[in-house]
């Protein structure tokens, strides 16, 4: 579990649009994770805003680097995103987070349905 403070450099580091974007990108690559030149593409970011951004992410802990051979890999840090996850949710609904969470059926970013009482 992570503290408030590791949540709020998360957050912190997530709250910017370039660093969303390459966030998000990078989620979906999964943990294979993308080189440095492919999210400067796939994104239209110059290298030097690109590597700024990278290293917020990274400082946050959110995303690993790794060489290999004269690429850097960026990867998302899955643990660390379910660490962020759970600290959003484990007082979920008096504590029953399930209650809370959406199910895998569920449209991006659409809020769950409330029972009418």
């Amino acid at each position: 579990m992570i503290t408030d403070q590791d949540a709020l450099r998360s957050f912190a580091a997530l709250a910017q649009e370039t660093r969303l974007a390459l966030y998000r990108r990078l989620v979906e690559a999964g943990p294979a994770g993308l080189s440095a030149g492919a999210l400067a593409e796939a994104l239209d970011v110059p290298a030097p805003t690109l590597s700024f951004h990278l290293a917020q992410l990274r400082g946050a802990g959110l995303i690993t680097q790794q060489r290999s051979s004269r690429s850097l890999i960026y990867a998302v840090d899955v643990a660390r995103m379910n660490d962020v996850i759970a600290f959003l949710s484990d007082r979920c609904c008096g504590g029953q987070p399930e209650l809370c969470l959406p199910t895998p059926k569920s449209a991006p970013h659409a809020r769950p349905r409330r029972k009418a009482v």
